[in-house]
């Protein structure tokens, strides 16, 4: 089989990334044939034959007149098309499956897949994995300008966006935003998709609220390297690791002030860390120093205040043995199994976070062991899955 992966960074960026990679790896391994296309840059790890890739757009540098013509290339790009359908002709794929596209490629990729598909003279199907929120809400993240979790575009009234500054608290990118969104729903666009993958039953459910995608949407949990399952001698702490960033719920650690935490990560918030007396702050940690520091810890928090689909992070700490304190948002529900691999909370709560850790604390062993006894997809059990959705 042929597959041609879509995203709109080709090197190492994000989630989005590292989940293109890793099944082009896996894919590759069981014997399929694998290019991709994308934005060109000095960092581009993967490839197509055709060497076609779009240019390399840097919103924080560039000329004057370049960044003047931003705002329309970001709606729609006839670069991206034209040199999307030079790597399909050459490469004539089975599978088109496009993850992050918005900005960089634009929806305009996506008439250039189904005109390949029309006069392809073989079945081609055209998938899309949703990676956030991007086709119900201008921001990708159902957050307002304020930074608090929204759903007033859910239902495809997108000028809420403009109204609430959903975009960076610009108006102008605001405004894009609504545009592009409003702009690509009255055009159907999105009705060429065969299948959209949605990584949480939560952005499942959002999806839905759009006809043109109900039927069409099946949840998927993102996948988990494996790690060795062992039992680790737990230390007397509470940990949080991630961006000191308030989406991420930073501000509900801060407030509850009768809990001792550590937190290892960096971001904003990182000074309110530091002055906060219930708080050690270890700074940011990667690698077998942070494993270790989830392993020994008697639970982990995650007290998001937005909408998240899959964390990794909450996967992770279960993996690794620990129990995670979760907000009961977006799609870390999922993940946790109330009163056996963690403790859901009321998201901002900070009296209902402190009550969740205590439980947590007071069954960590039990929960521990719970733990260990989870499972989550490897790439191994993903790609299995997403094959069978590629051969339908």
């Amino acid at each position: 089989m042929k597959i041609l992966m879509v995203n709109k960074f080709l090197h190492p960026n994000g989630g989005s990334e590292t989940y293109i990679f890793k099944l082009g790896e896996q894919l590759t391994a069981l014997g399929h044939e694998v290019q991709y296309f994308g934005m060109e840059h000095e960092g581009r790890c993967v490839s197509n034959n055709a060497e076609e890739y779009t240019s390399d757009m840097d919103f924080h540098g560039g000329s004057k007149l370049k960044k003047l013509t931003y705002p329309v290339k970001t709606v729609y790009s006839s670069e991206a098309k034209r040199k999307m359908r030079i790597v399909l002709d050459d490469f004539q794929p089975d599978i088109i499956h496009i993850n992050n596209f918005n900005y960089q490629l634009t929806p305009s990729i996506i008439y250039a897949a189904q005109k390949y598909k029309e006069r392809a003279g073989k079945k081609v199907k055209i998938l899309f994995t949703a990676h956030d929120y991007q086709l119900v809400c201008p921001n990708h993240m159902m957050l307002n300008g304020s930074g608090e979790a929204c759903g007033d575009c859910i239902g495809g009234n997108f000028l809420s966006c403009t109204k609430n500054r959903c975009i960076h608290g610009s108006k102008a990118k605001s405004i894009i935003g609504s545009a592009e969104a409003t702009l690509y729903k009255k055009l159907g666009t999105y009705k060429y998709f065969d299948k959209i993958i949605c990584c949480s039953e939560f952005l499942k459910s959002k999806m839905d609220t759009n006809p043109i995608f109900n039927g069409k949407t099946i949840t998927m949990h993102n996948f988990i390297e494996s790690v060795q399952k062992k039992e680790a001698k737990k230390e007397d702490y509470v940990l949080y690791f991630g961006r000191y960033s308030k989406e991420k719920g930073v501000e509900t650690i801060l407030d509850a002030k009768n809990i001792s935490f550590v937190c290892a990560g960096s971001g904003d918030l990182e000074d309110k860390i530091n002055e906060a007396p219930h708080i050690t702050n270890v700074g940011f940690k990667t690698g077998d120093e942070l494993e270790m520091l989830i392993r020994k810890a008697k639970c982990s928090v995650y007290p998001s205040v937005w909408y998240e689909n899959c964390p990794f992070s909450v996967m992770e700490s279960i993996m690794y043995g620990t129990p995670v304190v979760g907000a009961d948002i977006g799609g870390i529900p999922e993940l946790i199994e109330n009163g056996k691999t963690g403790v859901l909370f009321k998201s901002g709560d900070s009296e209902d976070f402190e009550r969740a850790i205590n439980e947590a604390l007071n069954k960590s062993e039990e929960m521990s062991s719970n733990c260990l006894s989870a499972d989550f997809d490897t790439v191994e059990t993903y790609c299995e899955k997403l094959l069978k959705i590629y051969s339908e």
